[in-house]
């Protein structure tokens, strides 16, 4: 059942994202930052983190999952570390992604041949 639980909540997430391609003259840009921000809204409001008990990955693996992050990342730290927390406690939390992103992304760009779009 958590299979299944992971697959309707992500895919209804990828879902409006999708939506929200085809139907608004949003940019892609605009519709990830919309996301990261509704994760750390939802998780302000208590509200994204039964997602993640029901979902599991289906809500933590899309883009509102690294809102919740940020926002986890930015309580634990300021319960410990006072106000400074609200500085290091996103980055602190979310270190590791945001490292494998930039690391895969020189490994793809070493292997890859870039040319211009056409």
């Amino acid at each position: 059942m958590d299979y299944i639980n992971a697959f309707l909540c992500g895919g209804f997430l990828c879902a409006i994202g999708q939506i929200l391609i085809d139907k608004t003259n949003w940019t892609p840009a605009r519709i990830l930052t919309g996301y990261v921000v509704t994760g750390v809204a939802l998780s302000a409001l208590g509200l994204y983190e039964p997602l993640v008990n029901w979902a599991g990955a289906g809500a933590t693996v899309p883009l509102t999952g690294f809102g919740y992050a940020l926002a986890k990342g930015v309580e634990k730290a300021v319960a410990t570390d006072g106000w400074l927390g609200v500085i290091t406690g996103g980055i602190t939390a979310t270190a590791a992604g945001i490292t494998v992103a930039i690391v895969l992304g020189v490994v793809v760009s070493i292997c890859c041949k870039p040319r211009e779009k056409r």
